[in-house]
């Protein structure tokens, strides 16, 4: 796993990424500066339930199987793909542990955004916040869903 990128390639994913539509440019840009591209190889974990979440994560190449898990119970997982986000615990304040597994399927490059830096840009741009974390609730429930529903 390594460091690929600068901003210019961050900013590309993000505004190809339904999840950031609603962002303006400069919003774009404050979120790729705490951004950076890392590529994993093919069949092994980006994250394990339990480990502490740094990073919000887009996965810009690559396909990812991600299977949450609560109490015991792990759900059969989703293979996730171009443009989806996960790893949404790294922007839940005061709960940043993983209750799911990302693993790589194939090759991957994801745009890993830090967690807390993007958290004070929320901060101090409030709409932003609001977006993000309206963005944010309908992943968690779409999750949380799709999990209890088996």
């Amino acid at each position: 796993m390594g460091e690929v990128s600068a901003p210019p390639q961050a900013l590309e994913v993000l505004s190809q990424t339904e999840f950031f539509s609603d962002l303006d440019r400069r919003q774009l840009q404050a979120l790729a500066s705490v951004s950076r591209l890392q590529e994993y190889p093919g069949g092994v974990e980006i994250y394990n339930h339990g480990q502490p979440a740094r990073y919000l994560y887009v996965l810009a190449e690559g396909l990812v199987k991600f299977a949450i898990g609560f109490g015991g119970r792990t759900s059969a997982g989703d293979t996730l793909r171009r443009g989806n986000v996960f790893g949404w615990a790294a922007l839940t304040p005061g709960v940043r542990h993983r209750i799911a597994t990302a693993t790589t399927v194939t090759p991957c490059v994801v745009l890993a955004i830090d967690g807390a830096e993007c958290f004070e840009l929320m901060r101090a741009d409030h709409t932003l916040g609001f977006h993000l974390m309206t963005r944010l609730n309908l992943l968690i429930t779409g999750t949380i869903t799709a999990f209890v529903a088996g």
